[in-house]
């Protein structure tokens, strides 16, 4: 058992939110019970997750995408409103953390999925400063593109979506979880054989043809759901918790 308010600022350090500007609040998003006992942990707090809480009878709920995003309506009505009501009700908090928990270079989605899929880690995104939030690095082996999209398809339980501009073996690849599409000319000025992240946009084959670097789309969700995993997994050692990671279907 912990007290909320150290459980939070526990997370808070360890991730070090300071650094970043994000585009959502990080950290204690709805409050409940001033104790934590049990954690149930997910990607997103959408309705089922949230239900799923309840049924556990969670003293806390601990997620990479929650609420109160830059840009959306302020006002608490319709599906925002259902989902906090019940939350309210049950007593649950909500915790969150995004692009802190992306970038930890330990328990972070993008170090998560490189040792998922057996990357050989050498460094943060091309390019980017200190709070940049995906990596590059080396396959354990070159590999052709078919034959790094089935490791793919058997780590995540999906087919990526991949774009072949050329028969080059690979032997360098960048990655970015999530929708992080618009890092490929990042990558491809990098000089990386490949780039792997969740989403795809339209122009994203003409940009992989046009630079000549294969681009690998996993899935938003499937490539998001280990830094929360890893993160609970810590959570629980450090202050002997009950937790619970339930995985919502999601395709995209």
């Amino acid at each position: 058992m912990v007290q909320l308010t150290e459980l939070v600022n526990y997370t808070d350090s360890l991730l070090a939110v300071e650094r970043f500007r994000d585009y959502c609040p990080n950290g204690l998003q709805v409050e409940g019970r001033s104790e934590v006992r049990r954690l149930v942990c997910g990607v997103t707090a959408c309705q089922a997750l949230v239900d799923a809480a309840v049924v556990a009878k969670a003293d806390a709920l601990l997620v990479h995408h929650g609420y109160f995003w830059k840009g959306e309506g302020a006002a608490i009505t319709g599906i925002k409103m259902r989902r906090i009501r019940a939350l309210l009700d049950a007593g649950i908090s909500l915790l969150a953390w995004h692009l802190p928990l992306d970038a930890h270079p330990e328990l972070g989605n993008n170090a998560q999925l490189g040792q998922r899929l057996g990357l050989i880690t050498k460094g943060r995104f091309p390019g980017q400063d200190e709070a940049a939030v995906g990596l590059w690095g080396q396959l354990t082996e070159p590999q052709t593109a078919d034959t790094f999209a089935a490791q793919i398809e058997v780590a995540l339980g999906r087919r990526p979506l991949h774009f072949v501009p050329n028969e080059r073996v690979i032997k360098t690849i960048a990655w970015c979880s999530g929708g992080a599409q618009n890092y490929i000319e990042a990558a491809a000025d990098a000089g990386v054989d490949a780039y792997l992240t969740g989403e795809v946009s339209e122009q994203t084959f003409h940009l992989a043809h046009e630079r000549g670097i294969h681009f690998f789309a996993a899935g938003h969700h499937a490539t998001e759901r280990y830094g929360i995993q890893a993160l609970a997994a810590h959570l629980k050692r450090t202050f002997d918790l009950e937790c619970e990671f339930v995985d919502s279907l999601n395709p995209v």
